[in-house]
């Protein structure tokens, strides 16, 4: 009887750690934002939100979002995309949290507008060096993007940390500097109101002057405004352009302009392609609402996390590129084979997506006019296209260049893009032909 016993106990005890290590065993749960602490110095006592994905590159680029005024880390995570592009391209993103009344970030002070001077600038660099030692991240590929008050942290992050930052994305901000005040508020009409107009000689010297001594080379920028933004006036964007310019030591004359959507008008400054030292999306009729669908995923571009290696250094003073073409040939130029490459960047939700398409010519001939012929996954169809034209509108397409883009010199590249809807197929196309010839995929 006691042997039997004990048989029977031995069973059930082997059956609990059989059951116990199963658990063990499970995958660990999908990732998801988690709040840390004592990351740092931290003077003003912001909040730190983290956003991990499951998976991430060997060396995790990371991304600072930084939220709107009234908004807080966690909102502007569920609030936008960049999570999931997180998710896709395999980057870390920080979501700051400001704590003071009204929830806007210190773009004010003395202090936050000086390299290590202190407030919400040191705060925000404190979790980023946070992150680089916890995650082995990569240094050399950190950036920033905000909106509203976000944006003008952008722009104060930019100015006064450019040893760590490589390049932002401001989406709906003012110059650095333009909030300063003296007298212990954190709002400055005259900047919002878009009522302070400097050269830009001026407004760069202001960047210059937030770290003293520094040699170093300046970030990237790209800049988001409404045309209607009756809080953060429009004024602020051109002046954004003219301070960041003659940072990088750039003319204001763009080197490239296009309408990426119809109401849309971009320009670049200091070349053409998509990862210029500046960049300036002006939206038609939009007011103080952005980032808008689509806009993160061309953010990320810009900054070229949509890649898996390193992306490009910030120069001071990268010479301009020869502007496109302004004509389209009557028929596209015959291509050798093998001379194209193909990037194709879907971004869906629900039941709609948009789609960043990349073609560079990597034959030593230029190409004068062309189309793009790819076949869409069933269920999914086009609604909008900017920069080409495409028909049908599903299945097999062909996307053709319009009368600014029809000139691919070699080495070089041009994009264009589209809106969508799909009754649940997210797939991209399987192969791409650039004048009959198939092309590589990025």
């Amino acid at each position: 009887m006691r042997s039997t016993a004990g048989r029977l106990v031995a069973v059930v005890i082997a059956a609990l750690l059989a059951v116990a290590g199963a658990i063990l065993a499970l995958p660990a749960s999908a990732a998801s934002l988690v709040e840390v602490t004592d990351f740092g110095p931290n003077p003003t006592n912001l909040r730190m939100h983290l956003y991990v994905p499951d998976r991430v590159q060997q060396r995790p680029p990371v991304l600072v979002a930084v939220h709107y005024c009234t908004g807080s880390g966690p909102a502007f995570y569920a609030g936008t995309e960049f999570a999931s592009l997180a998710d896709r391209y395999g980057f870390i993103v920080i979501y700051p949290s400001a704590t003071r009344s009204g929830q806007c970030f210190d773009v004010s002070s003395p202090e936050t507008l000086r390299h290590n001077g202190g407030s919400d600038s040191l705060a925000i660099v404190s979790m980023v060096r946070y992150v680089l030692q916890r995650y082995n991240a990569d240094p050399d590929r950190v950036y920033v993007t905000g909106a509203s008050s976000g944006a003008m942290m952008t722009n104060v992050l930019l100015g006064a940390y450019p040893d760590v930052f490589k390049a932002g994305a401001a989406f709906m901000g003012v110059p650095f500097g333009c909030f300063a005040t003296t007298d212990g508020s954190s709002w400055n009409s005259a900047c919002a109101n878009g009522q302070l107009i400097r050269t830009p000689q001026q407004w760069g010297d202001l960047v210059r002057a937030a770290y003293p001594g520094y040699q170093g080379p300046w970030p990237r920028i790209q800049i988001w405004h409404g045309t209607e933004d009756n809080i953060l006036r429009y004024p602020n964007f051109q002046e954004q352009i003219k301070q960041w310019t003659n940072v990088h030591g750039l003319s204001q004359t763009p080197s490239y302009t296009d309408r990426p959507q119809w109401n849309w008008t971009r320009t670049r400054y200091g070349g053409t392609g998509v990862q210029v030292p500046v960049e300036a999306i002006s939206i038609q009729g939009a007011g103080h609402d952005l980032p808008q669908a689509g806009m993160a995923q061309m953010a990320i571009a810009f900054f070229g996390l949509d890649q898996t290696g390193p992306g490009p250094s910030p120069s001071p003073s990268t010479p301009a590129s020869p502007s496109p073409s302004p004509s389209t040939p009557a028929s596209p130029s015959p291509q050798p084979s093998g001379t194209c490459r193909v990037q194709y960047d879907m971004n869906a939700w629900n039941t709609g997506f948009t789609t960043s398409v990349t073609i560079t010519n990597t034959g030593s001939s230029p190409i004068n006019g062309w189309e793009l012929t790819f076949t869409l996954p069933s269920g999914q169809s086009v609604v909008s296209a900017w920069n080409a034209t495409i028909s049908p509108s599903s299945g097999q397409v062909t996307a053709r260049n319009v009368s600014y883009n029809a000139l691919i010199p070699p080495g070089g590249s041009t994009s264009f893009g589209f809106q969508g809807v799909h009754t649940g197929n997210t797939g991209k196309p399987a192969s791409f032909s650039l004048n009959g010839v198939s092309c590589a995929v990025s």
